[in-house]
């Protein structure tokens, strides 16, 4: 899907709220360290010396924060500004572009990263030479315990504020395999910056208590206690943003699940993670268009064979042959078709078609009924096949009476002829394994049809036999009169033959 649009101006708000994000990463993280310096000096170093030590490393530590965080932010800026051109510029993102703008949160951690090792590096060497090297190890330790919290920090946030790069980036084309940490990378992480870190620390101030019994006990306790502050600290925000990262598109899936079982599939979820979750979203989504899918083709194949037909089909095996059921046959035919069609323009012809097969569809369906298929001018219509149902004939029998009447009332200008019978007849799917249809083929059907020519014949609406009256029970045979016998084309036997009584065709 291409993108809709140029859009610097996104860009360049990404990149503020990015900046003021890395910056106060790094000043927590400044402040974690500072803080930490202050509570450790009195272990590992001459408590008196404390102030020497402040004026030792607080210019350079500042200038180098200050210098490192502009470097840091121009690089950063540069590198967005390549990467996410093809969102200022309105296109398709290159594959290397697509890859890169996934992976920004992880590219930032990793320049933030590369700064405080060197700080580390530099600050430790810098107090071995200039102090002692004990005390340069736990400046060492010291700001590593800053620049994990700030890199953990900076991610989490980094990838919060990166997530509609990242659904434009997924909305382009898909991630190959996981562009982001999943969701036990993220816990882990978090569990490194709320608790890890800071147990780490705890564990060091209680070795040198143990090993240096000539420390303060006070000044233990308080190392320990900032350990502790800090762990709960950290430990609440990279819970929040973890878990505000994971239960957010995950509940936004419940919602869409609920949405789907209301019946509501007209759903898509925005997908804006570059893991796991990421691939949850985009699966509920192909699920969504699965099921939108599924409701069009059955929604067009329940048109073209009925819903009955439809449904029998998804519901069971699909396989050819039939089986015998007792049903209704009603078939109706246009009289004079090819002298309308030849009189009357094709767009007129095909008007009054569809609402000559609208009334018939309809009347059919009310009563439980199948237009099992359309021949040309003509209709046949089912009862009691696929699903089974009580009194198939009465269907046909009633459907045959309202037909009639709407048809004359609501399409004047067709003249038509309605023929009704039941009976055993034997319905399934016929044609081969690539290519079949549903169909019943019988002497009920036959029968109707051949009904529905005598009629037009006659200039009556509607005709039925006796094999239909005697299936309809007593309350819809006082509805019909016979009119005597005829023996109908293609058949050896006369058939009873029956009409609407005076009170109905009134």
């Amino acid at each position: 899907m291409a993108v809709t649009g140029a859009q610097p101006q996104l860009v360049d708000d990404i990149a503020r709220r990015l900046a003021r994000a890395g910056w106060l990463a790094h000043i927590v993280g400044g402040v974690v360290v500072f803080l930490a310096v202050g509570f450790l000096i009195p272990i590992f170093a001459d408590p008196s010396e404390q102030n020497e030590l402040a004026l030792l490393n607080g210019p350079p530590v500042l200038v180098y924060f200050v210098f490192m965080g502009v470097v840091v932010a121009r690089y950063l800026r540069r590198h967005m500004d390549v990467t996410l051109a093809w969102i200022a510029e309105g296109r398709e993102p290159t594959d290397r572009e697509h890859r890169d703008s996934l992976r920004l949160a992880v590219r930032e951690v990793k320049v933030a990263a590369l700064a405080w090792a060197l700080g580390v590096v530099i600050f430790a060497v810098y107090n071995g030479v200039f102090y002692s090297w004990d005390f340069a190890l736990m400046s060492a330790a010291t700001v590593w315990l800053g620049a994990e919290t700030t890199c953990a920090l900076s991610y989490l946030v980094a990838e919060r504020v990166l997530r509609p790069v990242t659904a434009l980036a997924l909305e382009s084309r898909p991630a190959v395999g996981m562009a982001a940490p999943g969701v036990r990378g993220r816990l882990a992480g978090a569990w490194l910056l709320g608790t890890g870190v800071p147990l780490l620390g705890v564990v060091t101030v209680g070795v040198a208590g143990i090993l240096k019994p000539d420390v303060d006990t006070a000044y233990v306790a308080a190392a320990v206690v900032f350990l502790g502050v800090v762990a709960m600290g950290s430990g609440v925000v990279a819970t929040m943003f973890v878990a505000k990262a994971i239960a957010g598109p995950v509940l936004a899936v419940r919602r869409g699940l609920e949405q789907i079982e209301r019946g509501e599939l007209d759903v898509s979820l925005q997908v804006d993670d570059g893991s796991e979750v990421g691939l949850l979203q985009a699966g509920f989504n192909q699920m969504a268009e699965g099921l939108r899918e599924r409701k069009r083709i059955r929604d067009l194949f329940g048109r073209q064979v009925g819903e009955d037909v439809a449904e029998a089909a998804l519901l069971q095996d699909i396989r050819l042959g039939g089986e015998e059921r007792e049903i209704g046959a009603l078939f109706v035919d246009i009289q004079g078709s090819t002298a309308m069609a030849m009189s009357l323009p094709p767009t007129e012809v095909v008007a009054l078609l569809n609402r000559f097969f609208h009334v018939v569809v309809e009347v059919v369906e009310s009563e439980g009924g199948l237009v099992n298929k359309f021949e040309g001018d003509a209709a046949l219509c089912v009862f009691g096949a696929p699903v089974a149902r009580e009194e198939p004939a009465a269907g046909a029998l009633r459907a045959a009476h309202e037909m009639a009447r709407r048809l004359a009332r609501d399409v004047p200008q067709i003249s038509f002829g309605i023929g009704v019978s039941a009976g055993v007849a034997v319905a399934g799917n016929v044609g081969s394994e690539r290519r079949f249809e549903y169909t019943v083929i019988g002497d009920p059907v036959n029968e109707a049809a051949r009904l529905s020519d005598l009629a037009k014949r006659r200039g009556e609406p509607v005709l039925a036999s006796d094999a239909a009256l005697e299936r309809a029970g007593e309350r819809e045979r006082r509805g019909w009169e016979f009119t005597g016998s005829e023996v109908l084309r293609g058949r050896g036997q006369a058939t009873e033959i029956a009409r609407p009584g005076a009170l109905a065709r009134g």
